[in-house]
């Protein structure tokens, strides 16, 4: 059974749903700047990158490109900067810093620790990150309220820090997604058949089973509290 048999199911506001979404990526490449969308190829970025081209919006897409994704994630980019009337943007990690990291540590240093793995993160997506997000004055991500506990009240316009997060479908069901891609078939990630409702890099994904949470197969290893890479921490809680 594909994922989207198994999961598009429109909610009963979804066509609201939609039509704010729609105005708040309109808004976005009108009045926030040099504005750029993170994607991860998963299926939230995916519809949204789908509504930026259809909506023939001046928004760039970026992606990161670890030197660590499923080969199912690189075909999607592939076919993606293929057919994007956006530009997609890929940014890779200094290569001399990840050999140095894996010569030092090991390829499965991430197991050993939670300092190791975010180390990993911060060499194959952080840095890279703040590359991507040079001279930007608003980024677009896929974050939903329903993800997770830690993204519970995830707003649609963040402006908690000096560079706007615009989150559009924070108000999504997993079923509006699917509903959405089915909808327009927009091309999504082979391993979203496979019960990989979130992706990341091959070694910190895993599938889920039928009960688990969603994002049960990202660094299953470690607690749940401790789950997220850095991309979406803000700076008291790195703090904290």
């Amino acid at each position: 059974m594909s994922a989207i048999d198994l999961h598009a199911r429109a909610s009963k506001d979804f066509e609201a749903q939609l039509a704010e979404t729609k105005a708040l990526l309109q808004r976005a490449a009108a009045e926030f700047g040099p504005v750029t969308q993170a994607s991860s190829l998963g299926a939230e970025d995916v519809v949204i990158t789908h509504l930026i081209n259809s909506l023939g919006l001046d928004i760039e897409v970026f992606v990161l490109e670890t030197g660590a994704l499923h080969q199912e994630t690189l075909d999607l980019l592939e076919r993606t900067r293929a057919t994007s009337r956006a530009p997609v943007k890929v940014y890779r990690p200094v290569a001399e810093s990840v050999v140095h990291f894996v010569g030092r540590e090991g390829k499965d240093a991430m197991y050993r620790s939670i300092e190791l793995r975010k180390a990993c993160c911060q060499i194959r997506k952080m840095e890279p990150l703040a590359r991507a997000l040079a001279g930007k004055q608003a980024w677009i991500t896929g974050l939903r309220r329903e993800q997770s506990a830690a993204r519970a009240e995830v707003p649609l316009v963040d402006t908690s820090e000096a560079r706007i997060k615009l989150n559009p479908l924070a108000n999504w069901t997993w079923g509006d997604v699917w509903h959405y891609i089915k909808l327009h078939k927009v091309d999504y990630n082979a391993l979203h058949d496979e019960f990989y409702p979130s992706i990341g890099c091959a070694p910190c994904t895993r599938a889920i089973s039928l009960g688990e949470d969603f994002r049960a197969g990202r660094w299953w290893w470690e607690q749940e509290s401790a789950k997220e890479c850095g991309l979406h921490v803000k700076k008291e809680e790195i703090a904290a």
